[in-house]
């Protein structure tokens, strides 16, 4: 298990950083935008106020003719806070001006308008006042100076309490992944038979799917060995027979006289040996065929082409028992596969239906394609299989009690693998006159056309 920790990369991205990164983030982004939605809306809050505040100042000043005054604020050094005052009289005379040097315009707009001067922007009021003019300004610098400060008062608690939030937030994270430690450690200290579920006690809902899927591949690594365990024990067993004889007929062979008890002993002892190639053949035809055993990548399949090959390759096999091996193969049909597994499954069905033919009989392969599907079928005029046998017939080593056949009992076990890898449907039928089998295909992944 160490090898295993090894391989997890040091730069690998924490769960917990991660989202204290992202939520710490998020929050003070959170306390930016409210921050200046606060400013916005204290700065349109302190232009109202201050704007009432100046027609307040304007309306309490007399409505009687002014003679001219002193300034009362000759330095100009709190221009940036004052407000300023200017006063005209009906000759346009400006008849008092609170500010020695002023910056503001000469002639004046009744109502509010904004000037700029000297760098500075300045709000200003001006209204007639019997025989006179009112002119008040103020520095717009000072409003939004205000807006900021009431604005910063009131989000930093916020910015105060964001360490705890962040404390807060790497506790509860890692609280929450404990259990996914837990679950880790678990894993890491098993060895390699050990394939009980994880368990998901405390795990967070969040990492459950994870740890289900973890479940249910533990639980198909359960079943795929327990399945190579069997058959690694049926096919000792399967092998132990047929070694046996060949050992006992080697014996036989060389205690036989000359002539022709020599000739049937060596006789037996080659078919002995033929059998017990076929045995290894169609194991290691199986254990190729086992899913993930080797990698094809699926083409497009001339189930036309391939269905006359094969039954080529098989017609000296049917003439030995005088079968009349016919093809029905009249209608162009196409699927995704891979050719070398269907060729397979083809000749392991040609060769159970000439094996259980009687001599002088029939064998029927035909071709059935129609929009969705292409069916594969072999008739033979074979004893069948009894009705309670027909789902069995595909496991492993089995053969049908009473059956004078000397088979593996691999080949349907091969045509059943071979089918679930391209997805297709084997069904067996006693037709009567023996058993019809029908691969049925589906076209569902060929490529479209053009």
């Amino acid at each position: 298990m160490s090898g295993v920790s090894s391989m997890i990369h040091p730069a690998n991205p924490s769960v917990r950083r991660t989202l204290l990164v992202w939520l710490s983030v998020g929050i003070l982004a959170g306390i930016v935008f409210a921050g200046s939605m606060i400013y916005m809306q204290v700065r349109e809050q302190a232009n109202q106020l201050f704007d009432y505040q100046m027609k307040q100042l304007v309306a309490s000043l007399p409505a009687q003719s002014y003679a001219p005054l002193i300034p009362t604020r000759p330095e100009l050094s709190n221009m940036q806070e004052d407000i300023i005052i200017q006063i005209w009289d009906s000759q346009g005379l400006r008849i008092y001006h609170s500010h020695d040097t002023s910056a503001l315009p000469q002639r004046a707009e009744l109502g509010f308008s904004n000037f700029s001067a000297h760098g500075t922007t300045w709000r200003v009021y001006s209204a007639q006042l019997g025989d006179t003019i009112v002119q008040v300004a103020q520095p717009l610098s000072a409003r939004l100076e205000l807006a900021a400060r009431l604005a910063l008062k009131t989000v930093a608690p916020l910015l105060l309490i964001l360490p705890f939030l962040a404390a807060l937030i790497w506790f509860a994270v890692g609280r929450s992944l404990s259990a996914v430690q837990r679950a880790a450690t678990d894993v890491q200290s098993r060895d390699a038979g050990a394939l009980t579920p994880i368990s998901e006690a405390g795990v967070p809902q969040e990492v459950q799917p994870l740890t289900r899927a973890l479940n249910e591949l533990l639980q198909r690594l359960d079943i795929s060995i327990q399945a190579q365990r069997n058959f690694i024990a049926d096919a000792a067993h399967e092998l132990k027979t047929p070694l046996t004889a060949l050992k006992l007929q080697i014996l036989l062979a060389e205690r036989a006289g000359e002539g022709p008890q020599r000739e049937e002993a060596f006789a037996d002892l080659k078919q002995g040996l033929e059998r017990a190639i076929h045995l290894v053949q169609q194991l290691l035809t199986l254990a190729r065929q086992e899913p993930g055993a080797v990698e094809q990548v699926p083409q497009v399949v001339d189930m036309q082409a391939l269905v006359r090959a094969a039954t080529g390759d098989f017609a000296m096999a049917a003439n030995d028992k005088e079968i009349d091996l016919g093809v029905q193969a009249d209608t162009p049909a196409q699927i995704m596969g891979h050719p070398d597994g269907i060729r397979i499954l083809l000749n392991n069905l040609l060769d159970n239906a000439i094996r259980y033919s009687p001599r002088g009989s029939a064998v029927d392969v035909s071709l059935l394609a129609d929009a969705d599907t292409v069916s594969l079928c072999v008739q033979d005029n074979g004893p069948g299989i009894p009705e309670g046998d027909l789902s069995r017939v595909f496991d492993r080593f089995y053969r049908v009690p009473g059956s004078q056949s000397k088979g593996t009992g691999l080949g349907l076990a091969i045509v059943r693998q071979i089918a679930e890898a391209h997805r297709a449907e084997v069904v067996l039928t006693n037709t009567g006159k023996g058993l019809l089998v029908r691969v049925v295909f589906g076209r569902e992944l060929l490529p479209a056309a053009g």
